[in-house]
C-alpha cells in the first residue's frame, strides 16, 4: 500500500511507525512543512491508559519514552493564600521536542520517508496517487478546508484567551493557581515536564484579556512570522504570576494570545482521504493532551487499516472506533472549558470546596473517584462542608457524606439533598389521584428522600396535558391529596411538595405510552397560550392567544390550586414555569410573539408568570415555601438567553420563591439537547453561583456520587432525580447502606431497620491468606511529587 501522511507532529510521525511495522511492504511518505528541530510547546501530558496502549504496541517507542518522563501524582490549588493538595492522579509527562525526536528516530529506523521543510502536494493529486492519504495537518488543516463539504466541520471558538510558556522553574505537581486581579481572575496551568522545566499556560476570560490591557499587545504582533512571540504580553505575565516564578525565567516559543477552537467533524473520511489529530477534533487543554488524543487515533487507524479487507472498511472501523471515545473528551472537556472560561463566579467559594469544585469540573472526576485517589482529601473537605453547614444554622457539624447534609428551604427543614423529582404518572381519574398514587409518593417517602414531588398537577380540565393527569380543582381531589400527604407525615421522616402546572399549548394530548405529544384521537380540547404557536406545527392544536380575561380566569385557578394544596397539608408548592407549558410559553421568545406588554423583552415576557406567582404567594402561609421550575435554556437559536435566564430566576426570587428548579427545553419539538449525564447542572449551577440562589439541579443525575458531587462543589443546593427512584424506591436508603452512613440524614422505618443489612448475593468467599511480599514502600502520605535530581 502506498500511503501518505500530510503533517509530522506527533499523531502523523506515530501512525507512520506503526502502519509500517504492520505492513514493512507498505511506501510511506510523511510531508512535514517545518523542520525536523522546530517545535512550538514545550510539554506533553498522556495517561496512564495511552502509555499502555502504546506500551503494547510500539514497545521500542515506549522504551524510550519512558526514559524521559516526569511523574508525580499530585495537583496543587493555589487559592486565595492557601495550597489545597489532591494526590493519587498519576501523571507522566515529557518534552514535546524529545517526544518528536524519538517518533522521528524511530520512522527512520523502519524506512519512512519524512520530508521536512516541505510542503504537502495538493491533496486531489495525492488521493488519485496513493492508496490513502492521512490528514494530521492540525488545527486549521488545509485538507480539512478542501473537502469541508464531506467533513462538515464545526469550530467552536471559546470566550478566554490563553497563552502557552514555559519555564526552568520545576513544578512538583500539576499546579493550578488562581489569581483575583483589579481586571478580573486569571489563572495559571503548569506541570513539569523534565528535570530541567515546566510547561505553564496563563488563560483568562475574553473581558479580563481586555481590561488587562494585552489586546493592545496582541495587535502589535498579529502581523509578524510565525514564531514571533508577544513579548510584551510576557513581560506582563512573568509580572502578574513573579511570586510562583521567582528568579526563574519565563520562556516563550511563538507564545500569543489564542482563543481555544474547539474542531468536531461529522465525518472524518473522504474516499480514501482520513482525518487525524487536531485536523478530526480537538479537546480543551485543561483535561489533557491533544497530543494523547492524536497518538490515540495513530494506534487506532493502524491497527485498523492492518485488521480490515480494504481502505474503505479500515476507515470505517477507525471512525466508528474513535468518534465515541472523541465525544466523549469533548464533552468532557467542554466541562472543564467552560469552567474556567466561568471561573468569576466561584471566587467567593473556601478554598477547600473551590479546589474540590477545580478538580470535578469536566464531570470525569468526582467525589467517589476522588476518595479513592486521595482519602485524606475528601476527609478534609467533608469536614469544612459540616463545619460550614452548621455555621450556616442547618446540621449539627456531623461528618457525613454531602448528600445526606440537611437543608433549609425557605422555613421548612429537610433531612437531606435528595428530591424525588415531578414525574407524570397518567392515572388519575378526572383529575382525582387514587391508590397508584398513594403507593407511588408514599413509597418514595419511605425510600429515604428529603423532599418527594407530585407530578404536575393541573388547575383545570383544560389545564390537563392528558385526561389522565391528576388535578386541584375540586375538593375530591383535595382530599385524595390530603390523603396522601397524611401518609407521608405520619409514616416517614419525608417532606411532600405538589407541583401546580397549566399545560397550554401542549394540553389536549396522549397519555405518554401511547403517543407523547399526540392530540387526543377524539375528545380533544381547545389549547391556549402566549401566542398562536403550535408546539409541533402540523401535529399539536394551534393555541389561541391568551386576551387578559383569560389570565384573570387563570390567576384565580392557580390561586384556588395553591389553597387547595395547603389545606390538604403539603408542605411545598412549586409552580410550573417550564417545558413549553402555559407559563412557559410566555418565557421564552421562541413561544412568545406577543406584542403587547405581556411580550419582547424579558421584563414583559415575565410579567403574567410573575402575576400567577405573585398571586399563589400571596394566598400561601409565610412559612410555606414557594419553588419555581424553568428551562433554562430552549436549545434552539433564538430561544431564551442566558441573561433573560438569569433575570428570569432573579426576578421569582425576589418575588419570593425559595429555590429555583432549573430544567431545560421541551419548549419546541426542533430542540437539541446536548445530552450527557448531569447535561443540565450548569445551568443550576450559574444561576446558585452568579446570584446567590438556592437551586436545584435536575436532569441525568443518576448516582449517589453525582449527588455528592453536586452539592459539595456548591453547584446546587439539592439534586432531583426521577428514574433512579421508578427503578428503585429505595433509592437513598441504599445509597447510605453503599457508603456506610446511619444517620438522621437516612432513616430507615423501624419496620424495615431488620433489612438495613445489603443481603448476600452469593456465596461468601473464605479469607483469603497472604500471597505476596511488599517489597518497596509507598510513599507515606501517598502523594508522589516530581523531584528531580538535576544533571
Amino acid at each position: 500500500m502506498r500511503i501518505a501522511v500530510v503533517g509530522g507532529g506527533p499523531g502523523g510521525l506515530y501512525f507512520s511507525a506503526l502502519a509500517k511495522q504492520l505492513g514493512p511492504g507498505h511506501e510511506i511518505t510523511v510531508w512535514e512543512r517545518n523542520a525536523a528541530d522546530d517545535t512550538f510547546g514545550f510539554g506533553v501530558v498522556f495517561s496512564d491508559e495511552t502509555l499502555g496502549g502504546i506500551e503494547h504496541a510500539d514497545p521500542v517507542v515506549h522504551a524510550r519514552m519512558e526514559e524521559e518522563f516526569a511523574r508525580w501524582d499530585d495537583i496543587d490549588v493555589h487559592y486565595r493564600g492557601e495550597v489545597v493538595t489532591c494526590g493519587g492522579h498519576g501523571f507522566a509527562a515529557m518534552g514535546r521536542k524529545r517526544l518528536l525526536e524519538i517518533l522521528q528516530q524511530r520512522c527512520r529506523d523502519l524506512g519512512v520517508d519524512v520530508r521536512f521543510k516541505t510542503e504537502a502536494p495538493d491533496v486531489a493529486g495525492l488521493k488519485d496517487e496513493y492508496d490513502l492519504v492521512v490528514a494530521s495537518d492540525g488545527l486549521n488543516s488545509a485538507v480539512r478546508k478542501q473537502y469541508a463539504g464531506t467533513f462538515r466541520p464545526t469550530l467552536d471558538v471559546g470566550r478566554s484567551r490563553y497563552m502557552w510558556l514555559g519555564t526552568d522553574k520545576v513544578f512538583e505537581a500539576f499546579t493550578f493557581d488562581i489569581r483575583e486581579t483589579p481586571h478580573g481572575v486569571m489563572q495559571m496551568h503548569g506541570y513539569p515536564f523534565d528535570a530541567h522545566g515546566s510547561t505553564f499556560i496563563v488563560e483568562m476570560h475574553d473581558e479580563v484579556w481586555h481590561r488587562a490591557g494585552f489586546a493592545a499587545h496582541d495587535a502589535a504582533v498579529s502581523g509578524l512570522a510565525p514564531g514571533v512571540s508577544d513579548e510584551r504580553s510576557v513581560d506582563a505575565v512573568r509580572s502578574v504570576f513573579a511570586d510562583v516564578l521567582g528568579d526563574h525565567e519565563v520562556l516563550a516559543n511563538n507564545s500569543r494570545w489564542i482563543s481555544f477552537t474547539t474542531v468536531s467533524n461529522e465525518r472524518w473520511r473522504h474516499d480514501n482521504v482520513v482525518l487525524l489529530g487536531d485536523s478530526a477534533h480537538t479537546a480543551h487543554f485543561s483535561i489533557g493532551s491533544g497530543t494523547k488524543l492524536a497518538m490515540e487515533d495513530a494506534l487506532s487507524l493502524a491497527a485498523c487499516l492492518h485488521e480490515s479487507a480494504d481502505v474503505p472498511a479500515a476507515l470505517a472501523a477507525y471512525e466508528e472506533e474513535r468518534k465515541a471515545v472523541v465525544l466523549s473528551t469533548q464533552r468532557a472537556a467542554q466541562a472543564s472549558r467552560e469552567w474556567f472560561e466561568n471561573i468569576g463566579q466561584y471566587t467567593h467559594q473556601h478554598p477547600a470546596q473551590f479546589a474540590f469544585n477545580l478538580l470535578t469540573r469536566s464531570r470525569r472526576i468526582t467525589y467517589d473517584n476522588l476518595r479513592l485517589r486521595d482519602p485524606g482529601f475528601i476527609a478534609g473537605v467533608d469536614a469544612w462542608f459540616a463545619g460550614e453547614e452548621k455555621r450556616a444554622g442547618r446540621g449539627t457539624g456531623q461528618v457525613r457524606p454531602p448528600m445526606f447534609q440537611p437543608f433549609r428551604l425557605g422555613e421548612l427543614e429537610l433531612a437531606n439533598r435528595v428530591v424525588v423529582s415531578p414525574m407524570d404518572m397518567y392515572v388519575a381519574v378526572d383529575g382525582v389521584p387514587g391508590d397508584f398514587h398513594l403507593v407511588h409518593l408514599g413509597g418514595k417517602a419511605l425510600g429515604g428522600a428529603g423532599l418527594v414531588m407530585t407530578e404536575m398537577v393541573c388547575v383545570s380540565p383544560r389545564g390537563r396535558i392528558t385526561p389522565a393527569c391528576a388535578g386541584l380543582w375540586n375538593d375530591e381531589q383535595r382530599e385524595a391529596w390530603q390523603r396522601v400527604c397524611d401518609f407521608v407525615h405520619e409514616s416517614s421522616g419525608a417532606r411532600i411538595g405538589v407541583q401546580i402546572g397549566h399545560s397550554g399549548p401542549k394540553g389536549s394530548t396522549k397519555v405518554m405510552w401511547e403517543g407523547i405529544d399526540q392530540p387526543l384521537d377524539d375528545g380533544n380540547w381547545p389549547v391556549v397560550a402566549a401566542s398562536e404557536v403550535a408546539y409541533r406545527e402540523g401535529v399539536n392544536q394551534t393555541p389561541r392567544a391568551l386576551g387578559r380575561a383569560d389570565m384573570d380566569t387563570i390567576v384565580a385557578e392557580f390561586v384556588a390550586a395553591a389553597e387547595r394544596a395547603d389545606r390538604a397539608g403539603f408542605d411545598v408548592v412549586e409552580l410550573h414555569c417550564a417545558h413549553g407549558y402555559l407559563l412557559s410559553s410566555f418565557l421564552s421568545p421562541v413561544t412568545n410573539r406577543r406584542t403587547d406588554r405581556y411580550g419582547g423583552g424579558v421584563e414583559n415576557r415575565l410579567r403574567f408568570p410573575l402575576e400567577v406567582f405573585g398571586a399563589m404567594r400571596a394566598a400561601l402561609p409565610a412559612h410555606k415555601p414557594m419553588t419555581v421550575r424553568i428551562s433554562a435554556t430552549d436549545w434552539v437559536e433564538g430561544g431564551i438567553s442566558l441573561a433573560d435566564t438569569l433575570a428570569v430566576a432573579r426576578a421569582f426570587e425576589r418575588a419570593g420563591a425559595a429555590a429555583i428548579d432549573v430544567s431545560t427545553g421541551q419548549v419546541t419539538y426542533d430542540e437539541r439537547p446536548a445530552f450527557g449525564r448531569s447535561y443540565q447542572t450548569p445551568f443550576a449551577d450559574t444561576i446558585r453561583n452568579t446570584l446567590g440562589i438556592p437551586t436545584i439541579a435536575v436532569g441525568a443525575i443518576s448516582s449517589a456520587d453525582d449527588v455528592n458531587t453536586i452539592v459539595l462543589s456548591g453547584r446546587a443546593d439539592l439534586c432531583a432525580l426521577g428514574r433512579v427512584h421508578l427503578y428503585d424506591p429505595n433509592w437513598t436508603l441504599h445509597a447510605a447502606i453503599e457508603q456506610d452512613y446511619d444517620g438522621p440524614g437516612a432513616v430507615w422505618p423501624d419496620s424495615w431497620r431488620a433489612g438495613r443489612r445489603k443481603p448476600q448475593t452469593g456465596r461468601i468467599d473464605r479469607p483469603k491468606p497472604r500471597l505476596e511480599l511488599i517489597r518497596t514502600a509507598s510513599t507515606a502520605d501517598g502523594h508522589l511529587r516530581w523531584k528531580p535530581t538535576r544533571s
